[in-house]
């Protein structure tokens, strides 16, 4: 059964809520890379939106200057349904690159 692996990149995120994936029918995430671009720490969230409710995989996290954090990790997988958001933000503005690699539309 083929899988049909995608990626979403979204640059400088700030201190507003910024849409980094909008699940269709049924998307596997499996990879997420935050990463601060710039020289001093910053603070960021990641959450899925669904239905009016913040599910946070990672709130508060600590990124030091010019590095980067791998939020899933050793073969961990995320599934969204239809319509889930994930969506990140930071705490200093345009601070944040967030690569997402994700399966779309999972076969069944």
């Amino acid at each position: 059964m083929a899988q049909d692996f995608r990626n979403s990149l979204v640059r400088t995120i700030g201190t507003s809520d910024t849409t980094i994936l909008t699940a269709g029918d049924y998307d596997a995430v499996i990879g997420i890379r935050c990463c601060n671009i710039l020289t001093s720490t910053i603070n960021i969230d990641v959450k899925i939106a669904k239905g009016g409710a913040d599910y946070f995989l990672a709130k508060g996290v600590v990124i030091p200057p010019n590095s980067a954090v791998e939020l899933i990790q050793g073969g961990a997988k995320i599934v969204m349904a239809s319509g889930d958001v994930l969506e990140a933000v930071s705490d200093t503005a345009s601070s944040l690159d967030v690569t997402c690699s994700y399966i779309d539309t999972i076969s069944s």
